[in-house]
Order: C-alpha cells, then structure tokens, then sequence
C-alpha cells in the first residue's frame, strides 16, 4: 500500500479517537439526542481531516481540478488540505468554532462556484453531476449550521445561517430520497457511481430503506417541533451505514488499487452523516455556546 491510503486512514483513526475523547465533557452534559447531535463534530472532524491529508499526500494528482484561470493549482490544492485538517483540529478542540465553520462553509461554495456551477451546461443531464453538486452544497449547509449554532442568541446572523443551512441540508436529503428510489443498483447514502456489491442481500430493499430515512428525515427537518429527532434519526441512519456498509467494503478493497474510493466513500459518507446531525443543532432545545464564554459557562447549561 503507497503512502496516500496508509496516510488517509491514520489521519482518519487519529481524529476519530482524538475526537471521541475531546468531546466527552460536552458529551456527559448533553441529553441522549443531543449527544448524537454532538457527534456530527466528530463525524465532520474525522472525514475532513481524511480528505486533507489526501489533499496533501496527492497534490499533484488532485491539483488538475483547480480551475484554469487560476494560477498555482498545486498551491491551491495544498491551501485546501490544510484547511481540512485545521478545521477538523478546531472541530475537535471546540476552539474558534464560530470562525472555522464560517470558513469551512465559504470555501465550500468557494468550491461550488468556482469548479461545479461553470460546469452545468455541460452536465445538465448527468445524474452523477447533480448529486456531486448538491453533496458540496449540503456540506457548507451543515457548515452554516454549526457556525450559526455558535454565534449569540437572537443574532440574526446566526439565525439566519442555521435556517438556510438546515433547508439546504434538508432540500439534499429529499433529493437523494428520491435518487435511491428511482436508481436502487447504485450504493446508498450519497448515490454515486459505485454499484452495489454483489454480496449485499436484499440491495434494492436496503437503498428504499435508506431512501425513507432520508426522505422522512428531510421533511423531518422542516417541522420545527421535529428537528433534533429527525437529524439525529437519520444521521445514526448514515454513520451505521458507514460502519456496517462501506467500512467493510474497504476493508475487501485494502489490498487492490481501489483502495482511496474506498475510503473516500467512508469519508463522504461520514461527512453527509455529519452534516445531517449538525442540522439539528441551533434549536431552542439544543444550541451550542460561543467560543469565547463556554469556557465559562457551567456544563449543565450548554443546552438549557
């Protein structure tokens, strides 16, 4: 195995650890639903610090990507990776939270704008494009969301951040409902080119399964009173998925050139359950605190 795939899991196991035992104290202060909310961070944290160390340990074969006009792609390619991973640092630690979510979601639609929207005249038929398209859109929406959930009550920045981002996260949700309907052969959670493994039982059963949790989870997302269940539904929904779905799948493609799609699918498919789970935060019942008084304010208080 090169140094990409061996540098992508490390960076991954790490954060994951690192994260699970960083967020313990919000964690142990947290109602149960809240606690699942919470673990979007550490989802969020884990897949981007994945797709920054690919960034770094495959520049050169990432940098292509860059748009044209822009000069210095492979200093472009690298800004991004370390973007990544001091985002997912800042996840973790709960240290300027406000400033790197704000940042993470600006450069998403950075991306959006820059490398997808040029390409839609191209592409206006391509199913695979479209569920690229809204898959970025979606994580900047979650982005929004936890940056939202941070800023002071009643700002209407905040405010208006959380609601856009979670119709965004819930618009995605819907859409990707209906792709798993109408393309049950293609794997579930984000639908994109990989076809179902041969040794899945029951494959198009599984993709309607996971095609109603999105569905009803999107509406979900909609109704004020159904927020925080149904992003906790339905993001639990996406890291099992993960777990007992395409961690195995990489786990057979370990030792065959596969192995980077492999863990990209865990990557991206960790980023959606995170960003799904970040969407239930900045509710009434559940909202984070600002990165300059929760040292101060008592654990107890975070989500009164």
């Amino acid at each position: 195995m090169t140094a990409e795939p061996v540098g992508m899991m490390l960076t991954g196991i790490t954060t994951l650890f690192a994260g699970l035992i960083l967020v313990g104290p919000r964690l142990r202060a947290a109602s149960a639903i809240d606690r699942l909310l919470l673990l979007g961070l550490v989802c969020d944290a884990v897949a981007l610090a994945i797709f920054g160390a690919e960034h770094m340990l495959a520049a050169r074969d990432l940098a292509p990507i860059v748009p044209r006009w822009l000069p210095g792609p492979l200093f472009w390619t690298y800004f991004v990776g370390a973007c990544w991973l001091l985002a997912a640092l800042s996840f973790i630690l709960w240290r300027q939270v406000r400033w790197s979510a704000t940042l993470t979601a600006a450069l998403l639609l950075i991306i959006v704008a820059t490398i997808d929207l040029p390409n839609v005249p191209r592409h206006l038929h391509e199913r695979l494009f479209w569920t690229l398209f809204v898959r970025e859109s979606s994580f900047a929406a979650g982005a929004m969301v936890l940056a939202g959930s941070v800023w002071q009550r009643d700002s209407w920045a905040g405010v208006a951040l959380v609601r856009i981002g979670r119709a965004i996260v819930a618009a995605v949700m819907v859409f990707y409902a209906i792709e798993h309907f109408l393309f049950p052969q293609f794997v579930p959670g984000v639908p994109l080119e990989k076809h179902m493994p041969a040794w899945v039982p029951a494959p198009t059963l599984l993709s309607y399964v996971v095609g109603i949790a999105l569905l009803l989870g999107g509406i979900g997302l909609f109704i004020r009173p159904f927020v925080r269940t149904a992003a906790a539904t339905a993001g639990t929904m996406l890291v099992l998925l993960t777990v007992f779905f395409y961690l195995p799948i990489l786990i057979m493609e370990i030792h065959t050139p596969l192995v980077v799609e492999g863990i990209n699918y865990v990557g991206d498919t960790l980023l959606f359950a995170g960003t799904v789970l970040l969407a239930g935060l900045g509710t009434d019942q559940c909202r984070s605190v600002p990165d300059e008084v929760a040292r101060f304010v008592p654990a107890e208080r975070v989500f009164q």
